[in-house]
């Protein structure tokens, strides 16, 4: 019994100090929406609508944090060695970064050499025919053609709020932001809607203008309080203006009091702010004292912040955490 005990205690230090690194090569960016792919990997709606092809009424499943059931992974691992394997088998993690959060489709490459469909041409119709074949190619990925075919509709019609926010967001998608945010505001002059100040507050956080992101998103908020991809949107960009405390309230508004302090915490990691992303692991940890997840980020971040008795009690209490698990399975 010693025998495993001690195995368990080093098979829980080692695979610690695998995953760290693992958790530094998903997070050590500084530029970009790698943030956004954090708090989205654990299936938090984050982004647009049109991101996911989902109805805006819609609400993702929950699948919990996908670092949190990576670290669960070595106590799986240390029951799988002493117990011979079991039904619950360990699945490698897929990646689902962003855009949350939410992967984006691929979009095909309009060039000299890449082969593709031509277009169809002008099928002709009313403004919503137009909007109904932009909407579908917007779908497959074919930007060039549906901007031609949103265009049109909202010439046709320039109080299809629809199609101006959908044109804005195939704007976005090719990196035309000014065109974007001109669309978004055109479909806003028609229709002041949650989702359209949605997409333009994550565009204008996209394009790394967070303060006006922030003042759309608050306004999306107010008029759809339950919508979670709002908050989030919102919590990205508090963070971004370094405004943690009501970043940390809005995550909390859209997955609830602990997934916030993670979700803070991670971004507090990001930013080089550890001192600040202990305090709210360590709340993560009043409010579940179980959390494999928060208990392994503070193992690290205390021994790297010079805290070596914190941290060896922090692996003390991961391996204990591992026996009972291989008890459990005896």
């Amino acid at each position: 019994m010693r025998k495993r005990t001690i195995s368990a205690f080093l098979i829980a230090i080692v695979l610690t100090v695998g995953v760290s690194t693992f958790w530094t090569a998903e997070t050590n960016e500084t530029d970009g929406d790698d943030a956004a792919g954090i708090v989205a990997s654990d299936g938090a709606a984050t982004g647009t609508a049109e991101d996911s092809g989902a109805a805006t009424d819609e609400k993702p499943k929950k699948k919990g944090n996908r670092f949190a059931r990576f670290f669960k992974a070595p106590f799986k691992a240390v029951g799988k060695l002493f117990n011979g394997g079991d039904d619950n088998k360990v699945c490698r993690m897929s990646e689902k970064d962003s855009a949350k959060f939410e992967s984006a489709p691929l979009l095909r490459v309009d060039d000299s050499v890449t082969p593709h469909e031509k277009s169809t041409g002008d099928g002709g119709g009313t403004a919503k025919d137009y909007l109904a074949r932009g909407r579908a190619m917007f779908d497959q990925g074919r930007l060039n053609e549906a901007i031609k075919e949103l265009s049109r509709a909202v010439s046709l019609d320039s109080h299809l709020s629809e199609a101006h926010n959908l044109l804005a967001v195939a704007y976005d998608r090719k990196g035309l932001h000014e065109r974007a945010r001109e669309s978004f505001e055109r479909a806003l002059d028609h229709e002041t809607d949650a989702q359209t100040l949605n997409n333009l507050g994550y565009s204008l956080y996209v394009s790394g203008n967070y303060r006006a992101a922030v003042s759309r998103l608050k306004r999306a908020a107010k008029l759809a309080p339950a919508d979670e991809r709002i908050w989030n949107n919102l919590a990205l960009a508090q963070c971004r203006l370094g405004k943690y405390d009501d970043a940390y309230k809005s995550f909390a508004r859209s997955g609830g009091e602990y997934q916030g302090r993670l979700n803070v915490a991670a971004m507090l990691e990001r930013a080089g702010r550890e001192e600040q992303a202990i305090e709210h692991y360590e709340a993560a940890r009043r409010q579940q004292p179980a959390s494999e997840f928060a208990l392994r980020r503070l193992v690290e971040l205390y021994a790297r912040n010079g805290r070596g008795d914190r941290a060896e009690q922090a692996r003390r209490t991961l391996a204990g955490q591992a026996n009972e698990q291989v008890a459990g399975k005896e």
